[in-house]
């Protein structure tokens, strides 16, 4: 992996976990398993590096996290959006949607 490649993941790891929980509440292997399924593989997340964005995340009040335990399953935690959370995304989608925007008038890249 390139130097940009890990500042992209990096830059993104934010965005990409919020607006998952912005769908609905679940636990960190679940998060990781979906953005790998949803950017077809493109994008992973290892849970050493997945869950202390978790854990700053809920820091900073952006998200909660709850242990729920299920018959037969191990327990887990599960997060979900707080409000301040919710702002947050509104805004990084936008400067999101701007960069991409830049780049595509620079670079001519173009939406698959």
């Amino acid at each position: 992996m390139s130097s940009l490649e890990r500042e992209l993941k990096r830059g993104s790891a934010e965005v990409l976990i919020l607006a998952l929980l912005d769908e609905r509440p679940r636990h960190g292997y679940e998060i990781g398993r979906v953005i790998g399924e949803r950017s077809g593989g493109a994008i992973t997340f290892h849970v050493a590096s997945l869950y202390p964005t978790l854990y700053r995340l809920e820091d900073k009040g952006l998200l909660e996290g709850r242990w729920v335990e299920k018959s037969g399953q191990r327990r887990r935690r599960y997060y979900r959006l707080t409000a301040e959370g919710r702002k947050v995304l509104a805004s990084q989608r936008g400067i999101w949607q701007t960069f991409f925007l830049a780049l595509d008038r620079v670079a001519r890249i173009r939406h698959a």
